[in-house]
């Protein structure tokens, strides 16, 4: 029996939809909101914190790190917390617990108190992310209202790295860094207040909890998130390899115990489905290639057009608003129709495309002349992205599992993000001394420092182009033809089978 959270967001003709769904998507894109605003204001607000509490250059990654750590490690975890005490439940918990530790972090008098609260804040968002995911994917059941729903979801997704850009820099610079931590408090309270007046407390539905599992994996995606964050600083440390081979060895370890177990963290036929298999191999391609973009656009505007935070989020814009529209459209009306095998492909090819573009910027372009094109390009794609890829990882997957199938999807942007950002700061470092060594004899102007740091950035682009273009390949390979399967029925009053037909198996 379903609750109200859960309740169909259209059956059949003249059967009534769940009158609260609309609230309750913005209660969840308000949660979702306030963790992509969290990532980009800490960015902006570093250099001022790093100055108020004394912590060295090296000490300031692991602000960073401290909530990627958690994070990354605990989503498949909390995916199935949430699927053993409730959705309800976990949203609520999350948001006291986000809450309380962005008031310890924006209160912060000393650098391991602000690691701490980080940590705290990338644990409690690794339980709010598929918790609210989750909700949306039993809340809206009927095809058009889910893509819908999900559409509005990838925008807000694609629209709070930007945002946070600009809400960071008009915080640091009119108050104090501690406000871009406090700010969470105002979206947090309003996101439990909609979540405790409209979700329904849901009776448990046989979810049971895999310890072994849950040890093996989150060890393992702490161990490859560490690795990777440590490859940042040079590929030849113990530090660094180690931790990647314990993280490859430790999730070997738990997939062959998926397949013997009798109750999984994260059941086979999940990831066997080739429609969800290729949603959580586009995330990770997404977070390897989009992310990394954003943080190497961002060197770029400040470090060499000389942009200014709130600038620079504002030169972002343009990429949000595409996204945005395009999220919404594609995801209302082609997706339902289309399904996900000519977005989602296309989405990639043509992001690739824009990225490619970046690759011909220059020291002294202007906005218009390289910028504005590429970013519109890229806001397309990823529109038509965003619009299918949580819908289809969350697609045709029982009430009990949608909480672990959320956090699949959101793993894959975990890993990617690590891997990308690792990967592609050892291209950018080595192109850019390469440069210099070829270029430059003695002691490198500031120019020249520009014009190499440039050549790195370019290079990057190219090569993060090329993932994607990948992506498209490989996703375009394993995406069924056609529509989402939907509930017998095409009412969405009943469970969709939790067992992919034969056919549908890798």
């Amino acid at each position: 029996m379903t609750t109200q959270s859960a309740a169909p967001a259209a059956g059949p003709e003249g059967t009534a939809a769940d009158p609260k769904r609309w609230l309750i998507l913005a209660a969840v894109c308000c949660a979702y909101l306030m963790i992509g605003l969290d990532l980009a204001v800490m960015n902006v607000a570093l250099p001022d914190a790093q100055q108020d509490l004394g912590f060295t250059d090296g000490d300031r990654q692991w602000i960073v790190t401290a909530y990627a750590l958690p994070m990354g490690s605990l989503l498949l975890f909390c995916g199935r917390l949430t699927d053993v005490i409730g959705r309800k439940q976990s949203v609520l918990f999350a948001l006291i617990g986000f809450a309380a530790a962005s008031a310890l972090g924006g209160a912060a008098n000393s650098f391991g108190m602000l690691v701490t609260a980080r940590a705290l804040q990338g644990a409690f968002a690794a339980l709010l992310s598929p918790a609210c995911m989750s909700v949306v994917a039993t809340t809206f059941t009927s095809p058009k209202e889910r893509g819908k729903a999900f559409g509005a979801v990838g925008g807000v997704m694609a629209i709070g790295g930007s945002m946070g850009l600009i809400i960071g820099g008009a915080l640091t610079d009119s108050l104090d860094w501690r406000w871009c931590m406090y700010i969470n408090l105002l979206f947090a309270g309003v996101a439990f207040i909609g979540s405790a007046a409209l979700l329904t407390k849901q009776p448990r539905q046989g979810a049971q909890m895999d310890i072994p599992g849950v040890v093996t994996a989150s060890g393992g995606l702490f161990c490859l998130v560490y690795g990777f964050a440590n490859a940042e600083d040079g590929w030849s440390g113990l530090s660094t390899w180690g931790f990647l081979v314990a993280g490859a060895v430790l999730l070997l370890v738990f997939w062959v115990w998926q397949t013997r177990t009798r109750n999984p963290l994260l059941p086979p036929r999940m990831v066997a489905d080739r429609n969800r298999g290729a949603a959580y191999l586009t995330t990770l391609f997404v977070g390897a290639g989009f992310f990394s973009l954003l943080l190497f656009l961002v060197f770029y505007m400040q470090t060499i057009l000389g942009y200014s935070a709130t600038k620079t989020g504002s030169a972002m814009l343009p990429m949000v608003v595409c996204t945005i529209l395009v999220t919404g459209v594609a995801g209302s009306r082609l997706v339902p129709k289309l399904g996900p095998r000519p977005m989602i492909p296309t989405g990639l090819l043509v992001s690739a495309i824009g990225l490619a573009w970046l690759y011909f910027i220059e020291v002294d372009s202007t906005y218009v002349s390289a910028l504005l094109g590429p970013l519109v390009v890229i806001g397309i794609g990823m529109g038509l992205i965003f619009s299918a890829v949580a819908n289809t990882g969350t697609s045709g997957v029982a009430p009990e599992d949608a909480g672990v199938a959320s956090a699949s999807v959101n793993v894959g942007q975990q890993l990617g993000g690590s891997v990308g950002t690792a990967l592609f700061s050892t291209i950018a470092t080595n192109t850019a001394a390469n440069w210099l060594d070829s270029n430059v004899q003695g002691r490198p102007s500031q120019g020249q420092l520009h014009q190499a740091a440039l050549e790195g950035y370019a290079v990057v682009f190219l090569w993060a182009a090329c993932a994607l273009a990948f992506g498209a390949v490989v996703t375009g390979l394993m995406l069924r033809s056609g529509p989402l399967p939907t509930p017998e029925g095409d009412d969405g009053d009943s469970k969709e089978p939790s067992e992919p037909l034969a056919a549908d198996r890798v």
